[in-house]
């Protein structure tokens, strides 16, 4: 190997790894620049030097046949591989990545990953973790400690990669056999670097993980390099550019290092030794004072001592993370960990998300998501913020569309966590969070659009035409219509049209309404326009009514359940889509055909009695009629219980204002045997939970005919024990039931 070919060994994601190669190259001044990357995405490598690249970001690579098979290598400003690529472009130096091509590592089949795995968990620990093993000989607990002291955090080092590439030739000398993987990269490196020695007349630069160089040092025959090449898969692959968050650059990924805290580590990039610790503490003072916590200067000069005292005592260069943490609990956090928890996020991880130049060849989504945020305005954050949008304004809307559609790809941007029913139809009340990851799943909606407008209506097309469930259905029809996709809509509909025409379930009937509803709904805020959908709603409502009586016929408990569920939502669609009267008539004839229905599950026929009395249809007397016959003691206490249940669960609070109504219901409760009533506690418990502690107190109040309030309310209540002891301890029974344990 050329002598002119100067090694310096790092730590992926290091700031005084960074630091000191940047001023090593300073004083080498290298003709060419070689990285640990995939060889086959150099052409982009230069563009990290690009103004407009704010970190952090990542280099990602996919298989183009397969987009979701994709590569990070993420690049923070202190990470020393993009200070090194920075360097050479500001200084006119060759530049290229030199580990083996991307095509390699995506190529390689499940089986082939599945054997590196398992050739990895048989390699020698020290090579598994050599950081680790030069720790435990120093006498340090874990690696992060000894390599912070030594090189991160120790303002005193100065060159150092001979002495790291003297360590680790030290620690590979008794070494096992590496694997496969790794022996073909560390080939591939030689073989560019021989390379790129021939072709330069001047110093050359390779900047690796520290582990590799004695490795890439080491004299070997290119031949027996190029024989262990041969064979390798290969695949063909896209690259581009992608914005990558602070949280994410804790996550191993790429170059295999995560970062335990990035704020931490930008700080230490971006301070100098000597103003280090004040500057991190008035970080941490800022924060707290944010915060609303009260942190006087004395504490902080307080808690400076202390850091340096305890880095002193530590035998430490410098107080490093771990004594500015411990010195800024006791003295700015009044000793509280809870104080500093509240805060650690903020300080250590931050929420900063990186960008890249406009000029980055993107695959066609990305491409339109950053015309569309600029368009928009909206920003990616790697922290939770939510956002509210008013639809009458174009750019509420413009941002609603965007998210919707981004969730039609599977690209969760925003999360919908309120669509605006307390205010209207004009509103809606997101949380926004980007993950690096979506630039993944956008690349892999390609094959659907090279727009996300296309893409997002190709996918629920596709979506629609194997959906077989009509709720699910129409559920994918909303979404279209509230993501503006008028081609997907009207395709929706259509299969809509046809799916109900052939269906006589009542289940997917019911299921069908409340999206179809909230469509109608839609319909006032959004461009779109959904006229089908005004006369098939109605079409679907008259069909669920006519299934209705043979579908809630002898039911087992949880196909009971999904019913009732169905109908209440069906019932609730149907009041909000204001259908005309007399399709509104035949679903409430349906609902009354089940009061007379002796198959009709209990459950079922209580719910149905239910909504009749809410919608006046069922006078209070004929209702408590209705429950003293289904609740008499002539009827089984299963079927008794049920009609209760699915007439009373959800609307307690009937019983606090309708004599009637509990006069039916204390002659059942009256009726019922001791083993029959502590059965039905369960139920109880199910129907009364819904009501709070005032609320049953009032219910007593009721029952007794007397006024509620304090210890009088209570005194009666024992007056009462007094006279229905049998009758007080149910009603205490049944309201205790009820409440929240």
């Amino acid at each position: 190997m050329a002598g002119d070919v100067h090694l310096f060994g790092i730590r992926h994601h290091g700031p005084g790894s960074a630091r000191r190669l940047v001023e090593a190259l300073d004083a080498l001044q290298p003709v060419a620049m070689l990285i640990e990357g995939p060889a086959d995405a150099s052409d982009l490598l230069s563009m990290l030097a690009s103004p407009e690249m704010v970190t952090p970001v990542a280099l990602l690579t996919y298989a183009e046949d397969n987009p979701a098979n994709a590569s990070f290598f993420p690049f923070a400003a202190y990470s020393p591989e993009y200070q090194a690529a920075c360097w050479a472009v500001r200084h006119g130096a060759a530049l290229r990545f030199i580990d083996l091509p991307a095509s390699d590592r995506l190529g390689a089949s499940a089986a082939d990953i599945a054997g590196e795995i398992a050739a990895r968990s048989e390699e020698d620990p020290v090579s598994r973790d050599p950081i680790g093993a030069l720790a435990t000989a120093a006498g340090y607990d874990d690696g992060e400690s000894w390599w912070s002291d030594v090189i991160e955090e120790n303002p005193a080092t100065g060159p150092v990669f001979a002495a790291v590439a003297d360590a680790m030739a030290a620690l590979r000398a008794d070494e096992k056999p590496v694997s496969t993987r790794e022996a073909a990269r560390e080939a591939h490196m030689r073989i560019e670097i021989a390379k790129a020695a021939k072709e330069c007349d001047g110093a050359v630069a390779v900047v690796c993980g520290a582990w590799h160089v004695p490795a890439l040092a080491e004299r070997r025959g290119l031949a027996a390099d190029r024989e262990l090449l041969k064979g390798r898969p290969k695949t063909k692959i896209k690259a581009t550019w992608a914005p990558w968050t602070a949280p994410r650059l804790s996550r191993a990924s790429g170059y295999g290092a995560g970062v335990v805290a990035p704020g931490w580590c930008a700080h230490l990039w971006e301070t100098h030794d000597g103003d280090r610790v004040a500057l991190w503490l008035a970080k941490v003072t800022r924060v707290l004072r944010d915060r609303g916590h009260f942190v006087s200067t004395a504490s902080v000069i307080e808690a400076q001592r202390l850091g340096v005292a305890l880095a002193a005592l530590r035998e430490r260069p410098s107080p490093g993370f771990e004594e500015l943490r411990q010195a800024a609990i006791a003295c700015l956090c009044n000793g509280e960990r809870a104080m500093w928890n509240d805060i650690a996020a903020e300080l250590l991880v931050g929420a900063g998300v990186g960008s890249i130049p406009s000029a980055t060849p993107l695959a066609p989504l990305l491409e339109d998501l950053q015309r569309q945020q600029k368009a928009t305005r909206l920003k990616p954050e790697a922290l939770e913020r939510p956002l509210t949008l008013d639809l009458r304004s174009e750019s509420g809307l413009m941002r609603s569309t965007l998210l919707h559609r981004l969730n039609a790809l599977d690209v969760p941007w925003g999360r919908l966590t309120d669509a605006g029913r307390s205010r209207g139809t004009f509103r809606e009340n997101w949380q926004l969070r980007w993950e690096p990851e979506f630039a993944v799943r956008l690349v892999e909606n390609l094959l659907y659009g090279s727009t996300i407008m296309e893409a997002a209506a190709g996918r629920l097309i596709e979506a629609m035409g194997k959906e077989s469930e009509l709720g699910a259905l129409a559920g994918l029809v909303r979404n279209a219509m509230i993501a503006d996709l008028p081609g997907a809509t009207e395709s929706g509909i259509a299969a809509l049209e046809t799916k109900a025409a052939l269906t006589s379930d009542g289940q997917s009937l019911l299921d069908a309404l409340p999206p179809m509803a909230d469509i109608l709904r839609y319909g006032e805020a959004r461009a779109g326009t959904a006229e089908h959908l005004a006369a098939l709603m109605p079409r679907i409502v008259v069909q669920a009514a006519l299934a209705l009586p043979y579908a809630a016929r002898n039911l087992d408990v949880p196909a009971a359940a999904k019913l009732r569920g169905a109908i209440l939502a069906g019932d609730a669609a149907i009041q909000l889509a204001q259908l005309e009267t007399d399709v509104v008539a035949g679903w409430r004839a349906a609902l009354t055909a089940l009061l007379h229905d002796g198959q009709a599950t209990r459950l079922i026929a209580g719910t149905a009695a239910r909504l009749l009395y809410e919608a006046e249809l069922l006078a209070a007397d004929h209702t408590a009629d209705l429950l003293a016959r289904m609740l008499s003691p002539g009827t089984p206490i299963a079927d008794a219980a049920g009609f209760f249940e699915g007439f009373f669960e959800g609307a307690g609070q009937r019983l606090i204002h309708d004599a009637a109504l509990r006069g039916a219901v204390d002659g059942w409760l009256l009726s019922l045997d001791d083993d029959a009533f502590t059965a039905s506690l369960p139920l109880f418990r199910r129907v009364f939970s819904a009501l709070d502690r005032n609320e049953r107190r009032r219910l007593m109040d009721a029952l007794f005919a007397r006024n509620s309030g304090g210890a009088k309310g209570y005194r009666l209540i024992a007056d009462a024990a007094a006279i229905w002891p049998q009758h007080e301890a149910r009603v205490i029974a049944l309201l205790n039931a009820g409440a929240p344990r």
